[in-house]
C-alpha cells in the first residue's frame, strides 16, 4: 500500500494516552451527551469517544485519583455567538476533585474540591435559564453543593444529617430532589440555586412484606396502618413501602417486615411520567408513584435472567433499557392499561402478545435483548450509557478495556409505516416528498404502532413492529498487563515513503498488540507467548522478535520462547527451538545493520545470530564471564558497505573499522549516526558482511569488545587469547554492577545499580560519572535522530529525560511515581522528543519534553476516519452551518454546499462543508424536501446538533402548528383545544390512547378521515412534556392516575386523596362512594358524611351557589385552601380556584386544574398568568414559557417573546414556519415585529460573515433594512 509524502509530513505524535483496563473504581463513570460523544473515566484519564465512527477523540489527563464520575454539560439553551456549541465535561474523582474540561483543546477551566473522599455523585443543573455553569456535586459522607463550575466558586453547601450514596433531580420540577441512604430515601422540596435548602428532608424507609411491593411510611406514621382487616388483606400485602422513623419503627412487629434499603442498586426519577420514582434491585425494579408513595409497579427478573446492574429511563417514549450483569440490555416499553373503558374486542386484542390486563399498575414488556457478553473475573460491564438524542444507541464499558456500541433497529413487516393517502396536488404544502422522513430517533421508530416481539403474526402485516438490537461497534484499547514495549526503528529518509509509527506492546499474557501511536489506534493484535513477553526487538520495520518464559522455580531454570513475528503477514515462527529447561534469557540485541543478533543469558555464555537466515554462529566461550549489559556499536560506515556492494568483496581493507577500546588509549572511532541505519538488510548479500562491533560489561565491571565480521561458523571473530586485537577488556572505573549500556556516536553512557551514570567520550578519550541519586538505573536509550543526545533514564520509581551537552550530562525534566504518575513499567522514544511510557494501570503514555502534558486538542490528533460532529468546529462555523442548513430563501433551490464567504473565511467554508457531507445521506437527501419545511427541518437539525433547547421548542412548535392548521375552529380563533377537534382526527378508541406509550394512528376500519387532514394530524405529545400536551390527552391521562390511585387504596389518607381528586376532576359519583366509605370509628367519620351528602345533592341554583362560594371563600382566607378549591369546583367555578391556587403560588396544581377541567379559553387564561410567572426573574424559566405559549398557540406572542429573549434565528425560522402553515398573523404590530426580527437577523448574519443571506433579509426587513444593506455592502467590499 503506497502512502503519500502528505500523511508522513503530517504524522502527529502529539502527546496522547491510550488507555486499556479500567479500575474497579471506574464503575459508572460514563456518560453519552447530547454533544453526540461517549466519555468514560479508565483510571486517572477521561476518554472521549465519537460513536459513529469509533474513534478515541480525546484523553483528558489531570486527575490524580481514579475517575469516579463524568458528566457532560447540558445543551438545553440557545445557542448563539456568546453561547456557542463547545464540548464541557466535569469529572470528579476518588479524592474529592472536580474537573471541568474544555474538551476540544483538552484543557482544565476549572478545578475545585470538598475533602478528599470520591465524588458520590453529580449533576448539571438544568432547569433555569440565568446560568448554565451550575453543577451538583454530592460530598462523602453527606454534603450537596452547589458548584459553578466556571469559576470554581461555591455557592452554597448543605449538610444533611443521614450518610447519602446518590441523588436524583425530578425531571419536573427543580425543588424536588430525591436522595438515596444506605438504608433510607430522603426527598427534598426546597431546592433552590438562590439559598441553601433549609429542611432537612422527609426520610423514608422501605418494607416489603412478601417482597412483592410494598408502600412508603414517613416519620411519625401512626399504627392506623398497622391494622389488618381480613377484607384488606390482599391490599395490604400487595402494596407496601415506605415504613418510617417514629413509634411505629420500633414496634416488633415492624422489625419483622423491613427490609433493609442496601441492596437497592439505583434510585432514579421516571423521565417520562411525573411524579415516577424508579428503585432498582438486582432482582427486581420497583415503580414508585410519589403523590400515594405506593408501588404502582414491579419488573420482576424472568426466572433464568440475569440480574440488574443499571437502569436507564428514556424520556420521548416510555421505555426502559436495563444492564444486566450478564452483559445483556434488555428494552421494555410500557404496557396499554385499560383504564377508562372496557377491556379489548376481540379484533383488536390481537395487538397484544397478552390478554388485556385487569390490574391498572403500571407494567412494561420485553420487547428486544441483546446478546450478552463472555463475562469474567477481568472482563464485566463497568457502565451502560444511552444516547440522549436517538434514545436508540447503546454503549456498554467493559472492565477489559473494551466499548460495545449496540442499535435498536426496527424489523420491518414489509409494508410502509405510514400510508397516508395522497394529498391533492394543487396544495402546496405539506410538500409531498418521494423521501420518507429518516428515522433519527427510537420516538420515530415507535410510536405509531405497537411494538411487539419479532415473531408474531401483525409484524408480517405491516400492522405492528417489532425491534432488534445490533451491534455497530467495538473498541479495544491496550491489553493489560503491560510487561514491555518497544517502538519500531526511527523515521529515516530513506524509508519515510512506508513508515509508518507503530508502537509493539507486549503484556503479561503473552499477546503483543502494534499500536499505531500517531492515529493512536491499535492496529494488530497477536497470540504470540504463553507467559508473559519479557522483551521485544525490532528486525525491520515490519517483523520483530519477541522472548518470554515463565516465572523461575527454585531450579533457576526455565524453558525460553524466542519468537519471529512478521506483522504485514501475521507468520510467528519460533527460533532457537527444542531447547531443554535452561537459564533465562535477559538480553536480546539486534546489530545496528540488522546482520545478527544476541542472545544473552543470565547464567549461560551468551549466543550469537544471523538475523537473515535465522541460525545460531556461535556462543562465547565457557571461560568467559556472562554479561550483565550489553550495546552493538553505531560506528559502522555505509561508505564501506557500498564499496563492498561495487567490489562485491574485493578490498578487504575497505570495510575495516577494528578500533578496539584497549585501555583508553585507541580510543577514536570515526562515527556516523544512528539515524543512517540502514534499512537495506535485503541488499546485504550472504557472501558480504560488514564488521560489527559490541561491548558488554560483566557483573565485576569489566567491559569487554568484539569484533563480528563474515557468515556463518568459519568467519565469525574468534575469541582467543586476551591481547589479540579481536577482544579486548577494560574496567569502567567507580561504578557498580553495570545495568544497561547506550552508545551514539561518540558516546557510550553506563548506568547501575545504584543509580550512577557514567558517560565515556571516545573522542576525547574522557569518563565522567556522576550520582543521579536515584536508585537502580533499569534503562538508558538514546532519542532518534542526527546530533539529537537527548537520553532518557528509567528507574524503580521514575523517569528522567537528560541532555549530553558537550558530554556533560544536563537533567531537563523529571518525574516520580506514584506522586506524578503511576509506576512506569518501560518506556522509549517515538520520536526524537517524544518519550512514550506503560505504566502499571495499563495506559501508554506519549509525553513532550517537559513531561508535564500527555494530552493535546483534539486538532493535533490524526483520525483514520473523518468525525463528523459540528461541536469540533470553531463556534462561528457551527453556527454558520446550522443557519445554512435550516432555511435558505435566498436560494431558489435548497443547495448543501455553502458559498460565498471571503477569501480569509476559505478555510473555514470548506470545513463547513466536508462537516455538511460528512452528514448521513438519507438526511441530505431528506432536508430540501421536509413535508412541513422549516420547522420540520429545524427539528431535524435540532437532532444532529444535540441541541436539547432546539429539539424541545421545535418538537412543540411542530405539533401545534399542525394541529392549528387543521382544526377548522382556527379561522374564527386560535384554538385547538375545544370539542371539534374530534372530527378531524381520526377516532382513536380511547382505550388505545389512554395509558400506552403507542398510540394506533392508523384509521381503523369503516372510520375513513376526510382526505387532506390525514397527514396532517400528528400523535399526541409525549407525556414528558407534561403541562404543555394538548388539554384532552392530558385529562384521560389524569383521569387514569386517579383510577390507578383508586386501585391501589390501603389508608384513610388515600382514600380522601383519591376522593378529593375526583372531586375537582368532577367525577362526583365516584367521589361520593369513597366518602362514604369513612369507618365510623374515624374522627372526620361526620364531616366525610355531610361531605358526601353535599357532593351529592349539589344543584347549581342560584342561592346554594353564592352560599358555598362564600363558604370557600372563607376557608381560603383562613388557609384551608384545598377545601375551599373544592367547593369552587363543585359548582363550576373552576377559574376563580385556578386564580386562588396561583395567588397562594400552588402553580403546578392550578395548571393541573386548569387543563384537566375548564374550558379552552378560561384555561388559557390560567395559562398565561403562569406564562407571567415564569418568566419573573425569581423563576427564570422562559424556556419554558415559550413551549407554554406554543401549546396555547398564540404564535405571535412567541414571536415577541424570541425577540425579547434576543433568540434572532429561532424567530425568523418561526416566522417562515408559520408563513409556510399560512397561520402568520399579518396586523399592523406584527409587521412590524416581523421586520424587527429580520433586521437583526440580517445583523447576526453578517456579523458570521454570510454576505448573500444577509442582504437577503436586509430587503424584508423595511426601511432600517435598505440602510443596513448598504452598511453590509460596504462591510464586504
Amino acid at each position: 500500500m503506497h502512502h503519500d509524502i502528505r500523511r508522513h509530513v503530517n504524522m502527529k505524535l502529539s502527546p496522547k494516552v491510550i488507555t486499556g483496563a479500567l479500575n474497579a473504581q471506574n464503575k459508572g463513570a460514563s456518560d453519552w451527551g447530547w454533544q453526540g460523544l461517549l466519555s468514560y473515566g479508565c483510571q486517572g484519564f477521561i476518554v472521549v469517544v465519537d460513536p459513529k465512527t469509533v474513534q478515541v477523540l480525546q484523553v483528558l489527563a489531570k486527575h490524580k485519583g481514579n475517575v469516579v464520575k463524568v458528566k457532560w454539560a447540558k445543551e438545553n439553551y440557545h445557542h448563539d455567538l456568546g453561547n456557542p456549541y463547545s464540548l464541557r465535561l466535569a469529572s470528579g474523582d476518588n479524592n474529592g476533585v472536580i474537573i471541568v474540561w474544555d474538551v476540544t483543546s483538552g484543557t482544565v477551566k476549572s478545578e475545585f474540591s470538598e475533602g478528599s473522599k470520591p465524588i458520590q455523585d453529580m449533576e448539571w443543573l438544568t432547569y433555569q435559564d440565568a446560568s448554565h455553569d451550575l453543577l451538583v456535586a454530592l460530598h462523602p459522607p453527606y454534603s450537596l453543593i452547589l458548584w459553578n463550575a466556571d469559576t470554581g466558586t461555591k455557592l452554597w453547601k448543605k449538610s444533611y444529617t443521614e450518610p447519602l450514596l446518590a441523588f436524583s433531580f425530578d425531571p419536573f420540577s427543580s425543588k424536588n430532589v430525591a436522595f438515596l441512604g444506605p438504608d433510607c430515601i430522603v426527598f427534598i422540596d426546597d431546592f433552590s440555586v438562590t439559598k441553601t435548602p433549609s429542611s432537612n428532608g422527609k426520610k423514608f424507609y422501605i418494607s416489603s412484606p412478601s417482597s412483592s411491593a410494598s408502600n412508603l411510611k414517613t416519620e411519625g406514621s401512626t399504627s392506623s396502618v398497622e391494622k389488618r382487616t381480613a377484607s384488606r388483606n390482599l391490599a395490604e400485602r400487595m402494596s407496601k413501602i415506605l415504613v418510617g422513623e417514629g413509634p411505629s419503627k420500633k414496634s416488633s412487629k415492624e422489625e419483622s417486615d423491613q427490609v433493609a434499603l442496601n441492596d437497592c442498586i439505583q434510585l432514579l426519577h421516571h423521565q417520562s411520567c411525573r411524579h415516577h420514582l424508579i428503585l432498582v434491585y438486582p432482582r427486581e425494579i420497583l415503580i414508585l408513584d410519589l403523590e400515594i408513595n405506593q408501588t404502582v409497579g414491579i419488573i420482576p427478573m424472568e426466572r433464568a435472567g440475569s440480574p440488574f446492574v443499571q437502569i436507564v429511563s428514556l424520556r420521548q417514549r416510555d421505555v426502559l433499557l436495563c444492564l444486566h450483569e450478564n452483559g445483556s440490555v434488555s428494552t421494555r416499553i410500557r404496557r396499554k392499561t385499560n383504564a377508562i373503558t372496557t377491556p379489548a374486542s376481540e379484533g383488536h386484542g390481537a395487538f397484544d402478545d397478552s390478554p388485556p390486563p385487569v390490574s391498572m399498575d403500571v407494567t412494561y414488556d420485553l420487547r428486544c435483548q441483546s446478546d450478552g457478553l463472555r463475562v469474567t473475573r477481568h472482563s464485566r460491564v463497568s457502565s451502560m450509557s444511552c444516547c440522549m438524542v436517538t434514545e436508540s444507541s447503546v454503549a456498554l464499558v467493559v472492565t477489559d478495556s473494551r466499548v460495545v456500541f449496540w442499535d435498536m433497529i426496527l424489523l420491518d413487516g414489509g409494508t410502509e409505516i405510514e400510508t397516508s393517502p395522497q394529498l391533492d396536488s394543487k396544495s402546496k404544502f405539506p410538500i409531498v416528498s418521494n423521501s420518507p422522513p429518516p428515522q433519527l430517533s427510537l420516538s420515530d421508530m415507535i410510536g405509531r404502532l405497537p411494538v411487539v416481539n419479532h415473531d408474531h403474526p401483525s409484524v408480517l402485516k405491516g400492522r405492528a413492529v417489532a425491534l432488534k438490537f445490533v451491534m455497530t461497534g467495538l473498541l479495544n484499547g491496550v491489553v493489560s498487563p503491560i510487561s514491555s514495549l518497544r517502538m519500531c526503528p526511527p523515521l529515516t529518509t530513506k524509508n519515510w515513503s512506508v513508515y509508518q509509527p507503530l508502537l509493539a506492546v507486549g503484556s503479561s499474557t503473552g499477546v503483543i498488540q502494534i499500536i499505531n501511536i500517531s492515529s493512536g489506534l491499535i492496529v494488530k493484535e497477536f497470540s504470540v507467548h504463553t507467559g508473559p513477553v519479557r522483551g521485544i526487538e525490532w528486525c525491520n520495520l515490519k517483523s520483530f522478535l519477541s522472548y518470554s518464559y515463565p516465572s523461575q522455580g527454585t531450579s533457576g531454570l526455565v524453558k525460553n520462547d524466542l519468537m519471529l513475528v512478521d506483522i504485514s503477514t501475521g507468520k510467528v515462527k519460533a527460533v532457537r527451538t527444542n531447547r531443554d529447561q535452561e537459564s533465562p534469557i535477559e538480553i536480546l540485541r539486534v546489530s545496528c545493520l540488522k546482520q545478527y543478533f544476541i542472545v544473552g543469558f543470565k547464567d549461560k555464555p551468551l549466543e550469537l545470530w544471523d538475523l537473515q537466515t535465522m541460525t545460531m554462529l556461535r556462543e562465547t566461550g565457557k571461560s568467559l564471564p556472562h554479561p550483565t549489559a550489553l550495546e552493538w556499536s553505531p560506528s559502522h560506515s555505509l561508505k564501506s558497505l557500498k564499496k563492498k556492494m561495487l567490489s562485491q568483496g574485493g578490498d578487504k581493507e575497505g570495510g575495516q573499522l577494528t578500533s578496539a577500546l584497549a585501555g583508553g588509549d585507541k580510543m577514536g572511532v570515526s562515527t556516523t549516526s544512528l539515524s543512517e541505519t540502514a534499512e537495506s538488510d535485503s541488499k546485504v548479500n550472504q557472501k558480504m558482511s560488514v564488521k560489527e562491533h559490541f561491548v558488554y560489561t560483566d557483573s565485576e565491571g569489566t567491559l569487554y569488545h568484539f569484533v563480528v565480521e563474515g557468515t556463518g561458523f568459519a568467519d565469525a571473530s574468534r575469541v582467543p587469547a586476551e591481547n589479540d586485537s579481536a577482544i579486548s577488556s577494560t574496567h569502567v572505573s567507580g561504578m557498580g554492577t553495570i545495568t544497561w549500556i547506550a552508545w551514539k556516536g561518540d558516546f557510550i553512557l553506563f548506568g547501575d545499580g545504584e543509580g550512577q551514570l557514567s558517560v565515556w567520550d571516545l573522542k576525547s578519550k574522557t569518563q565522567r560519572t556522576m550520582a543521579t541519586r536515584r536508585g537502580w538505573i533499569k534503562k538508558i536509550r538514546f532519542a532518534p535522530g542526527r546530533g539529537n543526545m537527548k537520553f532518557f533514564l528509567l528507574y524503580v520509581d521514575g523517569f528522567d529525560i537528560w541532555d549530553l551537552k558537550e558530554g556533560k550530562a544536563e537533567l531537563l525534566s523529571s518525574m516520580k511515581s506514584p506522586r506524578d504518575i503511576s509506576k512506569v513499567i518501560d518506556a522509549d522514544w517515538t520520536g526524537s522528543d517524544r518519550p512514550v511510557l506503560a505504566t502499571a494501570d495499563g495506559c501508554v503514555e506519549v509525553f513532550d519534553l517537559t513531561l508535564k502534558s500527555c494530552s493535546c486538542g483534539i486538532e493535533d490528533r490524526e483520525f483514520p476516519d473523518e468525525v463528523a460532529s459540528p461541536y469540533i468546529l470553531p463556534p462561528k462555523a457551527s453556527l454558520m452551518m446550522k443557519y445554512h442548513l435550516q432555511n435558505q430563501p435566498w436560494n431558489s433551490e435548497y443547495s448543501r454546499k455553502l458559498e460565498g464567504l471571503r477569501e480569509e473565511e476559505k478555510n473555514l467554508q470548506g470545513a463547513i462543508n466536508k462537516q455538511i457531507d460528512l452528514l448521513d445521506s438519507e438526511i441530505l437527501d431528506y432536508l430540501p424536501h421536509c413535508r412541513f419545511g422549516v420547522a420540520e427541518r429545524c427539528l431535524i437539525l435540532a437532532k444532529l446538533f444535540g441541541d436539547e433547547s432546539d429539539f424541545l421548542f421545535w418538537t412543540v412548535a411542530l405539533y401545534y402548528l399542525r394541529a392549528v392548521k387543521w382544526s377548522p375552529k382556527s379561522r374564527e380563533e386560535v384554538d385547538l383545544l375545544g370539542p371539534e377537534k374530534e372530527k378531524f382526527i381520526p377516532a382513536t378508541p380511547s382505550y388505545k390512547e389512554t395509558n400506552d406509550l403507542v398510540m394506533l394512528d392508523s384509521p381503523d376500519e369503516g372510520e375513513e378521515p376526510s382526505q387532506g387532514a390525514w397527514s396532517l394530524v400528528d400523535t399526541p405529545l409525549e407525556r414528558y412534556f407534561d403541562m404543555i400536551c394538548d388539554n384532552d390527552s392530558f385529562k384521560l391521562y389524569q383521569l387514569d392516575r386517579v383510577a390507578l390511585h383508586d386501585s391501589k387504596r390501603v389508608t384513610y389518607d388515600h382514600t380522601k386523596k383519591c376522593a378529593e381528586n375526583y372531586i375537582m376532576l368532577r367525577e362526583t359519583d365516584r367521589a361520593v362512594q369513597l366518602l362514604l366509605e369513612t369507618e365510623p370509628d374515624n374522627d372526620t367519620y361526620y364531616t366525610d358524611c355531610l361531605r358526601a351528602c353535599l357532593v351529592a345533592s349539589i344543584r347549581s341554583s342560584g342561592v346554594s351557589q353564592s352560599t358555598i362560594k362564600l363558604v370557600a371563600t372563607n376557608l381560603i382566607a383562613n388557609g384551608k385552601i384545598k377545601e375551599g378549591v373544592q367547593l369552587l369546583c363543585l359548582i363550576d367555578k373552576g377559574l376563580d380556584a385556578c386564580r386562588y391556587l396561583q395567588t397562594y403560588g400552588a402553580w403546578d396544581q392550578a395548571v393541573w386544574l386548569a387543563k384537566a377541567t375548564l374550558t379552552s379559553s378560561d384555561c388559557c387564561e390560567v395559562m398565561k398568568r403562569w406564562v407571567d410567572h415564569l418568566c419573573g426573574t425569581q423563576v427564570n424559566q422562559k424556556s419554558k414559557a415559550l413551549l407554554v405559549m406554543l401549546s396555547l398557540g398564540q404564535f405571535s406572542k412567541v414571536l415577541e417573546m424570541l425577540y425579547g429573549m434576543r433568540q434572532f434565528n429561532r424567530a425568523a425560522c418561526f416566522t417562515a414556519a408559520l408563513e409556510e402553515f399560512g397561520l402568520l398573523d399579518q396586523s399592523k404590530d406584527n409587521v412590524l415585529l416581523v421586520e424587527a426580527i429580520y433586521l437583526e437577523y440580517a445583523r447576526l448574519l453578517a456579523n458570521l460573515g454570510l454576505r448573500t443571506p444577509a442582504e437577503f433579509y436586509c430587503q424584508k426587513a423595511g426601511d432600517k433594512g435598505n440602510q443596513f444593506k448598504e452598511e453590509v455592502r460596504i462591510l464586504f467590499s
